[in-house]
């Protein structure tokens, strides 16, 4: 994808915040703009179609998708950290302070995609040369790459500074921050804006950005994150009803030949990149590094014959094709005796491949999402049809009756390893459906020992300390930090 150009529009926030008027200069050299100013740029379809392809780059980086994003949802009961960040430790067992890289590391990519996002939005109308079409196609893009940004920040963060089109314009980016309520209203703004911009579906030389599917799915989300029934259940069947069926193999979501499938409403595109999370799940042996590993009790969640447990995870006694090699999975290759393959494939030498996106959001969380929608609504059954489609797919019999506790099994098995069990367990416990304290305050050994979570503090992550104090006490910590 092509780097987004520098204008004036978009040269003062290109620094390590956009809470401060000085730039670190470190960042105005790793990050590569063009040298087109405004008054050569935004002329065009073509411009545009540029910058808003720049929007998408931030998410394969190291700190972004390629690994750190993820490493948010090591708390969670599913993976054990493994790897040798030891940053990683704290941020697993709740006692990071906000001086973590791990806590710090993705927000700047993720307000730079924001930046990237402002700057179509603010230059890109004005573009006479341009097919309306496109034009509104990129509008919608941007849209959503923006309420995606914001999104992360919201379940990671809570309330965070909103840094909009009026802001980049007066130059004005040492804010306090938003509340959460404040922040999810614009990211429900940009995405009813998204749906009503983007096309349903992208010829085959635009295939990954995002459509009106996406919009609607992560839409679906944000309303089930608001207990927003209802809201849920209309953009979600959007999707269930539109053109974005399940892959007919589980697996074809993770294999670089199939993997932009239409279940795969939005993901962080593979195609050639240093920081592909294959490199840190698989095991050191096999070229990996080992990061991420699965623990015996989600292991165990897998029900007999489910398909997914193969396609999800290796395990010992597993036979794995490594291009010309047949190799057999054993204990001793990783930590807890299993590995993450999701996002594993090899080339035809055995090499590991550098191709495979990272699934960020796909129909059959959609489908759970609106099945959750359902249950808690109008009670137990309510949910059947859409949870009964995803066991459909893998050849699993359909449950009948189901509440909650089903709801949460499906997810759990057929989400693993796809950033979402830490977030769905704290929004379950905040509605008193599970108990997270005594989820994660269980002993269930070496790698996924007690540890001890604290309502509300850790319901989200530490704001940077390098931001706070940037910003000179504009930017507030959130509470317990």
């Amino acid at each position: 994808m092509i780097n987004i150009i520098k204008n004036r529009y978009l040269l003062p926030i290109a620094c390590l915040s956009f809470l401060v008027s000085s730039c670190d200069k470190n960042i105005l050299d790793t990050t590569a703009y063009g040298e087109s100013t405004s008054a050569t740029f935004w002329r065009n379809g073509e411009d545009a179609v540029a910058a808003a392809n720049a929007m998408y780059t931030l998410l394969r980086e190291e700190d972004s998708y390629g690994h750190n994003e993820n490493v948010f949802d090591n708390c969670a009961d599913d993976i054990f950290r493994a790897g040798d960040h030891g940053y990683e430790e704290a941020m697993e067992n709740f006692t990071m302070d906000a001086s973590n890289y791990g806590v710090r590391a993705g927000w700047k990519n993720k307000y730079e995609m924001i930046n990237r996002a402002n700057a179509v939005l603010i230059n890109v109308p004005g573009i006479e040369d341009m097919d309306e079409t496109l034009k509104n196609r990129v509008l919608g893009e941007a849209h959503f790459i923006r309420a995606f940004g914001y999104w992360r920040f919201s379940v990671i963060y809570g309330g965070v500074p909103l840094i909009l089109e009026d802001n980049i314009i007066e130059s004005n980016f040492n804010i306090p921050k938003a509340t959460l309520a404040e922040v999810q209203a614009q990211i429900e703004t940009d995405l009813i804006a998204a749906v009503s911009l983007l096309p349903a579906t992208h010829t085959s030389e635009n295939i990954g950005r995002p459509n009106k599917g996406s919009a609607n799915g992560l839409l679906a989300k944000l309303y089930l994150y608001q207990e927003d029934f209802d809201g849920t259940i209309a953009a979600g069947t959007e999707v269930i009803n539109g053109p974005y069926p399940l892959a007919d193999n589980f697996r074809d979501n993770f294999t670089p030949a199939t993997e932009n499938n239409p279940e795969m409403l939005f993901a962080a595109q593979g195609s050639d990149w240093v920081d592909n999370p294959q490199y840190f799940v698989t095991p050191r042996p096999w070229g990996g590094w080992d990061f991420h590993n699965p623990v015996q009790n989600v292991v165990d969640e897998f029900e007999d014959g489910d398909p997914r447990l193969e396609y999800s995870l290796y395990k010992p006694g597993d036979m794995v094709q490594r291009g010309p090699e047949l190799s057999e999975f054993t204990a001793d290759l990783t930590q807890t005796g299993f590995s993450l393959n999701k996002y594993t494939t090899f080339n035809d030498d055995g090499s590991l491949s550098n191709q495979a996106n990272v699934p960020i959001l796909r129909s059959a969380d959609v489908y759970l999402l609106v099945a959750e929608a359902k249950i808690r609504k109008s009670g137990l059954g309510a949910g059947d049809d859409e949870i009964n489609a995803v066991r459909d797919r893998v050849g699993l019999p359909f449950v009948s009756n189901a509440g909650m506790p089903e709801l949460i099994h499906e997810r759990r098995v057929e989400l693993l390893g796809e950033n979402q069990r830490h977030q769905d367990l704290m929004r379950w416990d905040k509605a008193g459906i599970v108990d997270i304290v005594e989820i994660y305050g269980e002993d269930r050994g070496q790698f996924d020992p007690v540890r001890v979570f604290v309502r509300p503090k850790n319901y989200y992550f530490p704001i940077p300390q390098n931001e706070i104090d940037l910003s000179n006490g504009v930017l507030i910590q959130n509470p317990g930090y």
